[in-house]
């Protein structure tokens, strides 16, 4: 059994072709921070007859058994990510759109600080931080991911 079908059966959803499929693409590194309608695109590229219906009720089950995160950036659209990895924040560029994935001690020091300053306890949080260019040229579609 791949690990795709064991994740699968451990959120208690059916082994079916198009969560396969679905599951498999989200997995690749180029693919994380994607929109259901590019990962329909993806799928109609490698020759995949999933419907994007089908596409959105399919993230909307990982995005409900926690095996993809759903983040609204600034585009307005929801992007998926693989949940299995560990906590990060996001640096979003408003020109190109590029997510930036960082973790910083001193950030997440602060916001537990912050948290027990105010008598919370926090059980979740996120953090997305958005801007242009320093030097007015953006180059993010010249990095790697």
């Amino acid at each position: 059994m791949t690990d795709g079908n064991q994740a699968l059966k451990k959120a208690g959803l059916k082994v079916t072709l198009p969560r396969i499929k679905i599951l498999e693409l989200m997995q690749e590194p180029e693919n994380q921070h994607i929109s259901a309608e590019d990962l329909y695109k993806k799928l109609l590229d490698i020759g995949e007859e999933i419907g994007l219906a089908t596409v959105y009720r399919v993230l909307n089950q990982f995005d409900d058994a926690g095996i993809v995160s759903r983040h609204h950036f600034e585009s307005g659209k929801a992007v998926f990510e693989l949940s299995t990895q560990d906590h990060h924040d996001h640096l979003v560029c408003l020109t190109c759109g590029k997510v930036i994935e960082f973790t910083d001690e001193v950030i997440e020091r602060r916001q537990h600080e912050i948290a027990v300053k105010h008598n919370i306890k926090l059980t979740n949080h996120s953090l997305y931080l958005y801007g242009t260019s320093a030097d007015g040229k953006c180059d993010h579609g010249d990095e790697e991911a």
